[in-house]
């Protein structure tokens, strides 16, 4: 077999090793370096035969597979932005980031198609060159994001202007240093939609390191340890609900699958409770490695095993070109251990807000970007958390903005005023919760939140909608008018129901 460890990605190993296990699909297909490497570069002709230049952006709307990979890699060629969308939002939220984006093409599977869309990457590729296109510079992926306005927006970066080739280096080092992983023979699992930042990135990295990718469609417990013996998969992405369903199972389905194979799995995305890890490594061994941050600030802190098991609860040291400090709310520094928003900066470079430099702005305090949430630093620079930021809910580790919820729940007539809160949730970490205020003479009970649940329908997506609705006579505000959040979920958690109808 080749030696590929000096080889800089995925385009280079393709070429040198053609025979290169690089992907198994979610339906078992197999697909080599060399023959994903001819499918990239066909799509990447195809991209620029349809006018695409350099900064120009493509949108996919695609479940897992093997299409994904392909427009991560064809437009990483050729200097285009790439937006995955999830493919579970409603047809008006995919138009709303289609729109803002600028996006010239979109790539949707069949289910999902559009007016205008390709279906599939086989439009693209059909009868293009099978060779490098000319002229190569890297792309990147733009990821859209909601803020406290619940309006997604594109985390958008500077383009490298630099080849693929330059830039693997940096990525060989960076998670080199952050969660141990290196070029070679390994084997990568996918367990969550690759339209989140996290999963899809770790599998073009993977692909970079020239590992083969198991695609899964979707997260199933027993499934993923099935894969993680047949394929006996080294390193893996995963979020803390996972874990948790794991353990739920019986005992003697854990211990029927051979995972000693496994090296890291790297979990992000939400808090994991410290049990649940212990656990998790007292079955796996200390394999997993943990980073925080967020789509604007990527990975700023991480720890590996054995500095979370001597520090349980700790999400790390900042990492490497990163620098953190702590600020109260007058953005002054605070000493260890005094809990303070959370500000981080990289040597790397820094984002902006795709159309919107006035939100830029204000997620920054100078060179400083702040994730939104409390945290405090131990004498020794390691963080922990203290909470999330105020409004946003994390449910199953993706991020649910309440005003989004809140908007379209008010655009019912019944509802006069309506609160969204996130409630702690053993499995998922969160659920969404929504307290109405209903219209006077609107009566509350089973048909009005049947009502209001299928009036969410074609405004949200589902796994944003409400797991419970409650009513409330009035809900608590600001002299200024703004809703108390942390009023209203205090009064729930505390059982207050008082104010209930």
């Amino acid at each position: 077999m080749t030696d590929i460890s000096e080889l800089p990605g995925f385009y280079a190993i393709a070429a040198a090793d053609p025979g290169r296990l690089a992907v198994i699909d979610t339906d078992g297909t197999e697909t080599t370096f060399g023959d994903l490497l001819t499918r990239v570069n066909q799509v990447s002709h195809g991209l620029r035969a349809r006018g695409l230049a350099v900064g120009d952006v493509v949108a996919g709307v695609l479940p897992n597979g093997i299409d994904a990979l392909v427009m991560v890699m064809a437009t990483g060629q050729i200097g285009l932005y790439y937006v995955p969308i999830n493919w579970h939002l409603t047809a008006s939220e995919i138009a709303y980031i289609l729109d803002d984006c600028d996006a010239k093409i979109v790539v949707t599977d069949a289910e999902h198609a559009r007016p205008g869309s390709e279906v599939g990457t086989d439009g693209l590729a059909a009868g293009r060159p099978t060779h490098a296109p000319a002229d190569r510079t890297a792309g990147t992926v733009m990821w859209y994001t909601s803020g406290t306005t619940g309006f997604p927006k594109g985390v958008q970066r500077k383009l490298p202007g630099a080849t693929p080739e330059e830039l693997v280096p940096l990525y060989f080092w960076f998670f080199g240093e952050v969660v141990d992983l290196r070029p070679g023979d390994a084997v990568h699992l996918v367990t969550s939609p690759m339209y989140h930042s996290a999963p899809c990135a770790h599998a073009q990295f993977a692909l970079h390191f020239g590992h083969t990718v198991v695609i899964t469609p979707r997260f199933d417990p027993v499934n993923i340890l099935e894969l993680v013996e047949r394929h006996h998969v080294s390193n893996a992405m995963m979020v803390p609900t996972m874990f948790h369903r794991m353990l739920q199972l019986p005992e003697d389905v854990r211990t029927k699958y051979d995972v000693s194979s496994l090296r890291q799995v790297i979990h992000t995305a939400a808090a994991c409770p410290v049990a649940v890890k212990q656990q998790i490594m007292s079955w796996w061994g200390p394999v997993l490695y943990e980073y925080y941050g967020s789509t604007e600030s990527t990975i700023a802190f991480s720890v590996k095993p054995h500095d979370w098991l001597a520090r349980p609860g700790t999400v790390g040291r900042p990492a490497p070109t990163f620098e953190a400090k702590i600020c109260d709310e007058n953005g002054k520094d605070l000493p260890p251990g005094e809990p303070g928003m959370i500000y981080v900066k990289s040597s790397l470079g820094s984002f902006e807000y795709r159309k919107d430099p006035a939100k830029t702005a204000a997620s920054m305090l100078g060179e400083w970007y702040a994730p939104g949430d409390i945290g405090y630093l131990d004498d020794d620079g390691f963080l922990f958390l203290c909470d999330r930021r105020t409004d946003l809910i994390v449910s199953g580790g993706v991020n649910i903005y309440p005003a989004e919820i809140e908007a379209a729940l008010l655009e019912h007539p019944a509802v006069a005023d309506v609160a969204v809160i996130g409630v702690p949730d053993e499995e998922w970490g969160h659920n969404v919760v929504a307290l109405v205020q209903p219209v006077e003479g609107a009566t509350p009970g089973p048909e009005l939140t049947a009502g209001l649940l299928e009036h969410c329908g074609p405004r949200i997506a589902r796994f944003k909608q409400p797991k419970v609705i409650e009513y409330r006579a009035q809900l608590p505000r600001t002299p200024t008018g703004k809703l108390s959040r942390s009023k209203v979920r205090a009064d729930y958690l505390a059982g207050n129901t008082s104010s209930s109808l």
